[in-house]
């Protein structure tokens, strides 16, 4: 299991993988295969039919985390702190606490550069791990009215590297560059001595991080330009359920061997 010594030391070597999860059968079959698993408020959009992950409570991702963990006792886990629970240093020691608390996770996950950091560095003196997040972050989505590409210009380059270096000296061990040009990503990695984690933000970060569903195939909705699918599991299970419904109508299910 990765502990975060060890991820700090994979800075610079072979690339981490990180993978989402919600509940505890997929992270059992997840578990030790990743080096991290990280429980996103995406689930509000892959499992809640939600068009954001805004309305993603504490208590939701508190009861996944938990699922989690129980299906993955020998990875790290990550839980997303979601949108409003860090609102400040206080809200956010309240909540995170919470999280300590109530579930097994490893660490925490907080969106936001410079004008977080203050946060992160509260979190991190009170014993809370934290992963940082910079870029294209899903939860100023509405704020911003899009999801918007970052790094397309010299100034917002800048800016990310100023976030990615304000996260680091806050004390975060580890840094998720999302939705961010590639050479500008390279750049931030080379500019901090943590772990960057990317999505969609090129192949130059010390590691990626995919939602599950995405990289199976069973969100159907719309595919990221970033996402790979290394299987098309929902056609998968359509194909194996219309086997199921056909052999229960013709009575071929359940034949003797799975007969009393």
């Amino acid at each position: 299991m990765r502990t975060i010594s060890s991820i700090k030391k994979a800075k610079n070597s072979t690339p981490l993988t990180v993978i989402t999860a919600y509940d505890a059968l997929f992270a059992s079959i997840f578990n030790q295969k990743v080096d991290m698993i990280l429980v996103g408020d995406s689930l509000n959009m892959s499992f809640g039919n939600k068009p954001d992950t805004l309305c993603a409570t504490l208590d939701v991702m508190i009861y996944h985390t938990n699922a989690v963990c129980l299906g993955a006792p020998d990875t790290f886990i990550i839980c997303d702190m979601p949108f409003g629970t860090y609102t400040d240093k206080k809200t956010a020691l309240k909540n995170a606490s919470r999280v300590y608390q109530e579930t097994n996770a490893n660490a925490v996950k907080i969106e936001g550069g410079v004008q977080r950091a203050h946060i992160i560095k509260t979190l991190t003196e009170n014993s809370i791990a934290v992963v940082g997040h910079i870029g294209l972050m899903p939860q100023f989505v509405r704020s911003e009215g899009s999801y918007k590409i970052k790094g397309k210009n010299e100034e917002e380059a800048l800016q990310l590297i100023k976030d990615a270096k304000a996260v680091e000296e806050a004390g975060a061990f580890c840094l998720v560059i999302e939705g961010v040009k590639a050479d500008v990503a390279k750049r931030i990695s080379e500019a901090v001595s943590i772990p960057t984690i990317g999505i969609g933000s090129g192949n130059a970060t010390d590691g990626q991080v995919l939602v599950w569903s995405d990289m199976l195939g069973f969100y159907e909705k719309f595919q990221p330009k970033f996402t790979k699918r290394y299987l098309q599991g929902a056609d998968l299970v359509r194909q194996a359920l219309d086997e199921y419904v056909q052999e229960v109508q013709t009575r071929k299910f359940p034949a003797k061997e799975h007969t009393y």
